[in-house]
């Protein structure tokens, strides 16, 4: 199973949100810069999490997006799928007519597996992934670089 870069980008892009969740709306053009993913391409996918339920947007100064939900209770499959991803790694996108229109001889092997990584993707929430130690170093890191807001404040030696 291949994962495409609209996936990719929108699990991205979600984890972005998740990460910077108490900050209020974020702007695409915020993630943008971040993740360094196309403006033009944001807004084509976060339509498609806008309609699918999982960001709000906020127009006007201050405005952006944010998730619908605490990331808790956004598991990852719901991202992937609200894009039009498939979560499938059968040559015949399920439909056992992968060999002149008959079921392949490893046609249960990859439907198997493909309904292994739904549920691994489904039992993972964005809100998991913020609390993982190397995503919040990579956010941090990635804040710094652009003079963002720091998702944590910094420890800074006292005078004495």
């Amino acid at each position: 199973m291949r994962l495409t870069t609209k996936g990719r980008y929108a699990v991205t892009a979600m984890l972005d949100l998740a990460l910077h969740y108490d900050q209020g709306p974020i702007t695409l053009a915020d993630i943008s810069r971040r993740q360094g993913i196309s403006l033009s391409y944001l807004e084509q996918l976060f339509a498609k999490l806008r309609k699918r339920g999982l960001v709000d947007s906020a127009r006007g100064p201050g405005g952006g997006y944010r998730l619908s939900r605490p990331g808790e209770e956004i598991p990852v499959v719901d991202v992937i799928t609200a894009v039009d991803e498939k979560v499938d790694a059968t040559r015949c996108a399920g439909e056992a007519n992968c060999q002149g229109n008959e079921r392949c001889l490893t046609h249960d092997l990859w439907s198997d597996l493909s309904d292994q990584i739904y549920q691994f993707l489904g039992s993972i929430s964005l809100g998991q992934l913020v609390e993982r130690r190397g995503v919040r170093e990579v956010a941090e890191r990635q804040d710094r670089e652009l003079g963002g807001t720091p998702l944590v404040a910094e420890d800074k030696p006292t005078a004495g």
